[in-house]
């Protein structure tokens, strides 16, 4: 096997992978956002009545603490996938030094 072979194929596969570790975070983001609104929800509705206000004060809350969340999960994945892309280079690095660019 040719090491321009070899390299399209472990592109191909850095791809996938790639593709998959996005859908696991676009979902966990997703998983946030709709339990982000229905705490909010639940919240705004506690709050019509004096003796649940205090609970929906609690939900407000937790849900502020969501919305923080959701750039953590954003900042995870790029790092995530920033470490894949090194460890893909050094892999490429020591099959073919010739071929592969470090920046």
């Amino acid at each position: 096997m040719s090491f321009n072979k070899y390299n399209r194929e472990l592109d191909l596969h850095l791809e996938r992978v790639e593709l998959k570790v996005t859908s696991i975070y676009k979902l966990l983001y997703q998983i946030n956002d709709v339990i982000l609104g229905l705490v909010f929800l639940m919240g705004s509705i506690m709050f019509f009545k004096d003796s649940t206000m205090f609970a929906g004060t609690v939900l407000f809350v937790i849900g502020s603490i969501q919305m923080l969340i959701r750039p953590v999960i954003s900042i995870v994945h790029d790092f995530h996938l920033s470490v894949r892309g090194k460890i893909l280079l050094i892999i490429k690095n020591l099959i073919n030094p010739a071929a592969v660019k470090l920046i």
